[in-house]
């Protein structure tokens, strides 16, 4: 398992066809409000957006059109786990459409404005990805810099070199939530 710096890619092994991108993250106490966060995944062509709505997986669209990516639901508080993945993506490498070239993974808090929550009061967030039919953790990206005010994270991505995939630790804060990720990805469906 490699822990992985910002910036840092590797490549995928070329056997591997089924990835588990686990995200996991536990809130601060005392904020009065429990902590809503949301995992994303952007499917993007070449320049860089999404070719329709539905290459955005997230809570309200649940699986890609070519049945690639996959969430496994939405963690209302954080607490699904104790020290584990709270939301996780499946991804298919073999189903993955090939006018996709990258799939960004990201993070926002749900009502993060209104209950005035930001990543700064985040502790534990992490990005990992793994060998879905081995349970094997691959590497994993541990999130600790400081997002005070940040309200999205685009933790990593997924991208194709040839016929290669690779894995990239992004680790890119915003302030916006998802309505920000939208207008960076999804441009022309806003």
């Amino acid at each position: 398992m490699i822990n992985l710096e910002k910036g840092q890619r590797i490549s995928m092994d070329k056997g591997l066809s089924l990835v588990g991108v686990g995200l996991g993250w536990d809130p601060n106490e005392g904020t009065g409000f429990d902590f809503d966060l949301d995992a994303a995944a952007f499917m993007l062509g070449s320049n860089g957006q999404i070719p329709s709505q539905e290459y955005f997986v997230f809570y309200n669209n649940m699986k890609s059109p070519d049945g690639s990516v996959e969430t496994t639901g939405d963690d209302l508080t954080g607490g699904n786990s104790d020290g584990g993945d709270d939301e996780t993506l499946n991804v298919d490498l073999t189903k993955v459409s090939s006018q996709i070239q990258e799939i960004v993974f990201t993070a926002t808090i749900h009502k993060a404005e209104e209950r005035r929550q930001n990543f700064g009061q985040v502790r534990n967030s992490y990005i990992r990805i793994y060998d879905a039919k081995k349970n094997e953790e691959i590497a994993r990206y541990d999130l600790d810099e400081d997002f005070s005010i940040e309200t999205a994270v685009e933790f990593g991505r997924l991208y194709r070199r040839g016929e290669e995939w690779k894995f990239e630790a992004i680790g890119n804060g915003s302030k916006g939530g998802l309505e920000t990720l939208c207008n960076k990805y999804a441009k022309q469906f806003i």
